[in-house]
């Protein structure tokens, strides 16, 4: 039987120690914030500000047109003019330029006399995600460019391509969403994690193995502030999206709200394990985060789910943080319909089950 009077006072004490504890206020409060602020700026997959390399053999038309394109490019910071196939392949081994061009001695030659102008480039296979992406801008310059040198030839209509909920590719639009889940996720894995471990560590877990208070009121007072700090910490991080990097919310807060609930919960019962089997604060710590990141790296977040072999594809969908980012997401620009998100849904409620039932077995065993 729950008495609520104890209840109440278990979670008065909760709250208070992870407030008053300025260790405790530095690991919940201060990293989700910064995280937010950094990661929403500095982990993006789109390239900027790179620098890149030429050298051009041709003193012809369409070179010159080439080098005015590349300089008015966006995504390039700086064109280096070299001299020679040595200093091209000298920047790219000091990783000073990402890519380097080399225009052939006969490349306007070609071109007039009705033949295909080619070029070589060089791209650092060292920084192969950033190369790839480089080498599709040059693509895209080259294809403005052959327009330009037989605009009169009768070409195939081009393929009109149009970006469903997120129009011009913003991929702060996709990061930041993403990010309130996966800062929820380590806040509350924390607090739970540090709930017992600081009890231990504090000399008061003795003092709850002889009072009158039973393993379910335990569960329940160190369950439900890490779900309110969560949930809160959740709610001002997606209030950030919005009204901080203007991202368009078009689903429902109705659905969001639950959703996130369901969410902190299933993380909650996996945090009161880890506290469980931790007796310092410090290995509760690395505890958290040696199940965090491997769950946010399985989460679909960075890498889609479906690219993974099968049997990590499976292990994917017992990971909470999976099914809370396609809602999340769905939320802020996909206006994703109830029957989705319930599809993801109740898998959080079959987790938040089997995480909290579990957390409760060992709890049970610690204090039996």
């Amino acid at each position: 039987m729950i008495n609520l009077i104890r209840l109440r006072a278990q979670f008065i004490k909760e709250v208070l120690s992870i407030l008053r504890d300025p260790r405790s206020r530095m690991v919940v409060f201060v990293p989700p914030i910064m995280q937010l602020m950094i990661f929403a700026f500095a982990a993006t997959m789109e390239v900027r500000n790179v620098n890149l390399a030429v050298y051009n053999q041709d003193t012809g038309r369409w070179s010159h047109e080439l080098l005015q394109h590349l300089d008015s490019a966006g995504f390039i910071h700086e064109v280096l003019r070299m001299h020679s196939q040595q200093e091209l392949e000298e920047l790219i081994n000091h990783s000073r330029v990402i890519a380097a061009v080399n225009i052939p001695v006969d490349f306007s030659r070609q071109i007039h006399t009705g033949q295909s102008g080619q070029v070589q480039v060089l791209v650092d296979g060292r920084r192969s995600n950033a190369g790839q992406i480089t080498m599709s801008y040059l693509s895209s310059i080259a294809t403005q460019v052959g327009a330009q040198i037989r605009p009169e030839e009768d070409l195939p209509t081009p393929v009109l391509v149009r970006h469903w909920f997120n129009p011009n590719l913003i991929y702060r639009w996709y990061i930041v969403p993403g990010l309130t889940g996966i800062l929820a996720l380590f806040s509350a894995l924390l607090i739970t994690s540090l709930s017992i471990a600081r009890e231990r560590e504090l000399g008061t877990f003795d003092q709850l193995l002889v009072s009158p208070t039973s393993t379910a009121e335990i569960i329940i007072s160190k369950s439900l502030p890490a779900l309110a700090i969560g949930t809160i910490l959740g709610l001002f991080m997606a209030g950030a999206a919005v009204f901080f990097f203007g991202i368009p919310f078009t689903g429902s807060l109705a659905l969001l709200l639950p959703s996130l609930m369901l969410f902190i919960l299933s993380v909650v019962g996996i945090g009161l394990m880890v506290s469980a089997f931790s007796m310092t604060q410090q290995q509760a710590i690395l505890g958290a985060f040696a199940i965090g990141v491997p769950s946010v790296l399985m989460s679909g977040f960075a890498t889609p789910v479906e690219s993974m072999p099968m049997f990590l594809q499976w292990l994917a969908q017992a990971i909470p943080l999976t099914h809370f980012l396609i809602i999340v997401e769905g939320s802020f620009l996909k206006a994703i319909p109830a029957g989705e998100v319930l599809n993801h849904v109740w898998p959080l409620g079959i987790i938040a089950g089997v995480t909290l039932s579990m957390a409760v077995f060992f709890v049970r065993g610690r204090l039996g």
